[in-house]
């Protein structure tokens, strides 16, 4: 293959932008625009290209520093219509924004071209996420007389893998995982053509040149090709548990109607109650009628379903779903999505009905990615398996999206979201690499004003998720041509991530937990002075040493004071404790002076350890206070995923109520303290239904949120109040918080960009830091 301009596109042979001219003709003009923005890796150059040609423009296009850079000389109305058209008809993909438009000396072109990309080593690169497959790729899928007919790998500029096949910059062929598949003919004759829509799209193929299926069962029984997707799909009508390689790793695939494969399933991942996300065939007009029949998006969440990332929303169930019990069990929405690849298309258009589509992983850990690998690790779950020989370079889960406060709101990130991309409000004085905390790990790279997340990780609690995420730290600085220069961390020793930063060879620098929970929600957000953000959450290690998750912030990124808390209690058993609610539920009663009569500690071995201090260490956290509520209101003592108990207890809600009261008062510290104390009664009262417990419960920590606000306001000043934290996952308990604090006068922000939970922890911790440095 030839060789390319920096950023893909081959340019027009022999072209060299000509110096200016100046021309005599009173009609002619000329202008140099700059494009920011989204504008490359998504066929923004052939587009000019063609719109170009289309208005007879001579002039060329060129990337320089990682923007687009037009020379255009035409007509004063027709250059007009053209500039207007670069964003009006931009590519579905593209993000574009005319950074400047100045007119320049009219230049003696005679045509218009692709010049060669400018190479400086400062340049802006823009590394693209992965796209789903667009209406022209599909509606060739599904053509006889096309060439890629139900080809699985059908792509183009507008669509397909990116940031998964990316081996290194610039994004050229040769420098992904389609290296491996030479051009044929027919695919080098569209990839050099510009007015083709694959000219330059890096990951073209057909089936006589690109990448192909192969088929494999228990007895070893190879297919491939069109045979290996039949035999897929005879297996999921089977009963059968397939995993099938997408664009970033495995999914486990079996009949989402079916309630044995769907327990079968459950049994070999050992995920009782986790809920299974669900992929549903695209139907009707707008591609959902087969979600319409199992659930009830609203059009916010009906966007996000349809939008080019493709995530998983989270969607309340129609009371005649059709899917097997197993799915969500005990909870009122399920995890729905669209078929994003090409290969997902061709098997639920042929299967017909729903399949279930969850992580290829062992629970807790990054999605698995390469063939070998796969076949080793989940054949005590899978029955068979579709793989195919694309290379997957990194690992990318899918994203999840809920709706909180009339909006879809990411609670984890990665594929077509993945790497995401945020600006500083403050310069970063040398580059910054963060490595999050220790649940859905992320890690951030920092330079100047930008930030770059990765996609979700997983829990840092294996060998394969530590391997993965140096696997991240290392690709951001290779991708980006970065080198970071400190490491910023968690401030808990105990991390792994916390221990990796130590064992660097570059200077460190920790953050407490909250502090960046508090600093990713205002840097995010991109709006400076004080805040009042609350940050509940699970538990993080506080500056005092106890286990936080219920505090309110006062302060702005780099200067945070804590403002008010929870009364704190004593956690037998620690971190013990997310996996085990009853001990929470113990403890309330324990610092009450009552036993709790359904505590499974029989022996009183916890109880004993408890009263003498005996690893219980004290915590504010309102995510053990939700496990609590949890473990007395619903009976969920034991849980297999975090935030089981929480989420059972919030699917109980329907209705709003009138909150219990809790007492405020100011410690020693004078931070102000919230009693729980008054709601265990109402959380024990067997004589109330569980739901309605369950919804005086929220509504009781909602306007304790309230008063907390009320009461600092009058000791303070602030702009705003922010919602951060896992616990703000919870839309019954944020709507109801919102709504109280809008009514009082209160602005109220949430995340938009990165989930609310830890997975923003990495972000936080680089804007926390360098806000440490604007500050001095």
């Amino acid at each position: 293959m030839a060789e390319t301009g920096q950023h893909g596109i081959e340019p027009t042979p022999g072209f060299r932008p000509a110096k200016p001219v100046v021309r005599t003709q009173a009609t002619s003009y000329a202008v140099r625009l700059t494009l920011a923005g989204h504008v490359q890796g998504v066929g923004f150059r052939p587009f000019v290209y063609r719109l170009a040609k289309e208005c007879g423009i001579t002039g060329y296009v060129q990337n320089r520093l990682g923007e687009v850079d037009i020379v255009a000389c035409g007509r004063h109305e027709v250059l007009r219509r053209f500039r207007d058209d670069l964003i009006r008809r931009a590519p579905p993909l593209s993000k574009p924004r005319i950074a400047k438009m100045l007119p320049i000396d009219t230049a003696a072109y005679t045509e218009f071209a692709i010049a060669s990309s400018s190479e400086q080593a400062d340049a802006r690169i823009y590394v693209p996420p992965d796209y789903f497959m667009c209406d022209d790729c599909r509606h060739e899928l599904h053509d006889p007389g096309d060439r890629r007919y139900r080809y699985p790998f059908i792509n183009c500029t507008q669509c397909g893998p990116r940031f998964t096949l990316i081996e290194r910059l610039p994004y050229d062929r040769p420098n992904t995982s389609m290296a491996d598949f030479p051009l044929c003919a027919d695919c080098e004759a569209e990839y050099r053509d510009p007015l083709d829509r694959r000219f330059h799209a890096e990951p073209v193929a057909c089936p006589d040149c690109g990448p192909q299926l192969t088929y494999v069962d228990a007895g070893n029984c190879d297919r491939e090709g069109r045979a290996a997707l039949e035999a897929t799909l005879d297996a999921l009508r089977g009963g059968r548990i397939v995993a099938v390689k997408g664009i970033g790793g495995y999914h486990l695939m079996c009949d989402a109607r079916n309630d044995r494969a769907v327990q079968t399933l459950r049994r070999r991942k050992h995920r009782p109650a986790k809920p299974l996300a669900v992929m549903f065939p695209l139907e009707g007009a707008d591609g959902l009628d087969a979600v319409r029949r199992c659930a009830e998006p609203s059009p916010g969440e009906a966007r996000r379903l349809t939008s080019p990332a493709r995530p998983i929303v989270l969607v309340t169930r129609s009371e005649a779903a059709g899917l097997a019990a197993g799915i969500a069990p005990g909870l009122a929405e399920i995890g729905v999505f669209l078929p994003y690849s090409p290969l997902h298309e061709l098997l639920l258009a042929e299967f017909g009905a729903p399949l279930v589509a969850t992580s290829g992983n062992i629970s807790g850990e990054p999605v698995l990615t390469d063939n070998t690998e796969a076949t080793e690790r989940l054949a005590a779950i899978a029955d068979t398996f579709l793989h195919h020989d694309r290379r997957i370079v990194r690992p990318a889960d899918d994203s999840v999206y809920r709706r909180i406060s009339d909006r879809t709101r990411p609670l984890r990130i990665g594929r077509g979201r993945a790497p995401v991309e945020l600006e500083l409000p403050w310069r970063q004085p040398q580059p910054v690499l963060a490595v999050g905390g220790h649940m859905k790990g992320t890690v951030a790279l920092s330079w100047d004003r930008r930030v770059v997340v990765s996609p979700h990780i997983g829990e840092m609690d294996s060998p394969r998720s530590l391997a993965v995420f140096e696997q991240a730290a290392a690709d951001l600085q290779s991708l980006y041509g970065v080198a970071a220069e400190r490491i910023v961390c968690d401030a808990h020793r105990g991390y792994t991530t916390h221990r990796w930063a130590r064992a660097q060879s570059l200077p460190v620098d920790t953050v407490w937990h909250h502090h960046a929970h508090a600093s990713a929600l205002a840097a995010e957000a991109d709006l400076t002075g004080d805040w009042l953000i609350f940050t509940w959450d699970g538990v993080g290690l506080g500056d005092n040493g106890t286990l936080w998750g219920g505090e309110a912030l006062v302060g702005e990124p780099g200067n945070w004071n804590r403002a008010a808390s929870l009364r704190p209690f004593r956690l037998p058993g620690g971190e013990r404790a997310g996996r085990e609610p009853w001990r929470s539920a113990a403890a309330l009663h324990w610092e009450c002076g009552e036993d709790w009569p359904d505590c499974p500690d029989t022996k009183g071995l916890a109880k004993h350890g408890w009263q003498h201090g005996i690893n219980c260490p004290q915590t504010s956290a309102v995510g053990r206070l939700f496990d609590a509520a949890a473990a007395i209101i619903c009976g969920q003592t034991h849980v297999s995923f975090e935030a089981q108990g929480p989420m059972f207890l919030e699917s109980l809600c329907q209705q709003r109520r009138e909150p219990v009261d809790l007492p405020i008062v100011r410690d020693e510290d004078g931070v102000w303290r919230s009693d729980w104390q008054p709601l265990l009664a109402v959380m024990a009262d067997a004589g109330l239904p569980p739901a309605m417990r369950a919804e005086i419960f929220h509504a009781s920590l909602a306007s304790m949120l309230l008063r907390q606000a009320r009461t600092i306001r009058d000791d303070s000043t602030f702009g705003r109040v922010g919602l951060s934290g896992g616990v703000f996952q919870n839309r019954f308990l944020t709507e109801q918080a919102t709504d109280l604090l809008q009514a009082d006068g209160f602005r109220v922000v949430l995340a938009e960009k990165l989930p609310c939970n830890d997975a923003a922890l990495s972000f936080g911790q680089v804007a926390e830091l360098a806000a440490r440095g604007n500050r001095g």
